[in-house]
Formats: structure tokens, C-alpha cells, sequence
């Protein structure tokens, strides 16, 4: 973290105090985490006080944090006989336990990303909806009215809610769309499909037809374009 951003974290947690929350960040950026009860009081003075001035709101995004450090691919220890997903994950006890130091406190959260043009510094704040089965938190539209599509899409693709929206519906999936792709848990096949019946006159929605299936191995092969010439060379010989 650069002497800057030194500054931004120090007057943040000198502002706020107990009200936020520093978090470590391997990229050094100055990261902090808030209570959804604290959000827009925080938000607001972050874009109207003087130190701070950040004026535009870059970006919101969702996180599923669901199995979170539990990975059944792993990448990290490879060899030349390559590595596979061959993994039946529906059963979740089935996953390899091996998990990251870090463990979410809730499941679902939403990450706000901030600029002050004016004092050319950056902050990323993060909120955990306190309710998982019903994951909602407060808009930020009335503070940063560039929220209105980024909040639409955390939405549809998360199912986060988000109250006092002025438009809070789906932006990327169609109306009838069953479920939010980026939930861990949705399937990958999807519910249903979508054809055009030339009897109906329309579009009609259908149960999948695409069976579920373990991904294909992913195999590290020999391939003779990306051999250095000198082994290519040796080859010949």
C-alpha cells in the first residue's frame, strides 16, 4: 500500500471508527467492510466530506461466497499427467476440504467500488446481507445515481435485493427466468429452455433437455507448436 492510500485507509478508520472495519488486501488497495445498518451513512459522508470527495461509483458487483476455499480442482498441483474436474459435486461432502484461511461470515455479498476523481484516490467497500435466504441491503441509488444498472444486475444474476430501488428488475435474463445464474448453486444445464414454436406462434419456455454431467478432464498435452527450438531440435535428432 502506497504512502496515498496509507492516508485514505487512516482517515477512514479515524472517521468512522467502530463503524467499519478494515480488511487486508494483497493488491494494496484500501479495502474496508460495513454493516448494512451503517451503509448509507457511511456512503454519504464518503462522498460528501472534503477528505474524501468520492464523487463516482465505478462499480457494485455481487459475491457468492458458497463453498468458498473448497476447491475440487487442483490446479496448483499439476503435472505433466494433467488434472482433471472429474469430481461428482452435487454432494457437497463429496468436495476436498481443503480450505483458505479466510471463511466468509455470511454468504452473499455486495462490493462497492469508489473514485474521487477530484483527489485521484480509490476505496472498495463491502457489505454482507444479514439474511441469506433473503439477502437484502439498502440502495445507494439516492447517493450515486450510477448504482440505478449495477444494482439491477447484482439482482438478476444474485438474487440480492436491494430496498428503495427505484426499478429493482432483471436487466440480463429474460422476465420469466427461473432462478440467478451466478448463485454457486445454479445449475450449469440451467432450468429451462427456450425455443420459437412455429404452431404457437411464440416463444415457449420447456424443461431442459441437456443431461447433467461431469465437466470433461481438462489434460495437459505435448504440442509440438509451443516446444522451445532447441527442443525440437533434439527430436529431429
Amino acid at each position: 500500500m502506497n504512502k496515498k492510500t496509507t492516508l485514505l485507509a487512516g482517515n477512514v478508520e479515524q472517521k468512522f471508527g467502530e463503524r467499519i472495519a478494515r480488511v487486508e488486501s494483497t493488491t494494496g488497495e484500501a479495502v474496508f467492510e460495513v454493516e448494512p445498518e451503517n451503509l448509507l451513512e457511511v456512503c454519504q459522508a464518503l462522498r460528501d466530506e472534503e477528505a474524501f470527495s468520492f464523487d463516482t461509483l465505478i462499480d457494485v458487483c455481487g459475491v457468492d461466497y458458497l463453498h468458498y476455499g473448497i476447491s475440487e480442482w487442483q490446479t496448483n498441483e499439476a503435472s505433466e499427467s494433467g488434472f482433471s474436474r472429474g469430481v461428482a459435486g452435487s454432494d457437497e461432502t463429496e468436495l476436498p476440504k481443503e480450505k483458505t484461511q479466510y471463511e466468509p461470515p455470511r454468504r452473499f455479498a455486495v462490493v462497492y467500488h469508489l473514485l474521487s476523481v477530484e483527489r485521484n484516490h480509490r476505496l472498495r467497500l463491502r457489505v454482507f446481507p444479514h439474511d441469506e435466504e433473503t439477502p437484502i441491503i439498502d440502495s445507494v441509488c439516492p447517493i450515486w445515481s450510477s448504482a440505478d444498472w449495477f444494482e439491477r444486475e447484482a439482482f438478476d444474476l444474485f438474487g440480492i435485493l436491494f430496498d428503495g430501488h427505484p426499478d429493482l428488475r432483471r436487466i440480463l435474463t429474460d422476465y420469466g427466468f427461473i432462478g440467478h445464474p451466478f448463485r454457486k448453486d445454479f445449475p450449469l444445464i440451467g432450468n429451462v429452455e427456450v425455443r420459437y414454436d412455429p404452431e404457437l406462434g411464440r416463444v415457449v419456455y420447456e424443461p431442459v433437455t441437456i443431461e447433467p454431467r461431469t465437466l470433461v478432464p481438462k489434460v495437459i498435452r505435448h504440442d509440438d507448436r509451443f516446444a522451445s527450438f532447441r527442443e525440437k531440435g533434439q527430436d529431429d535428432g
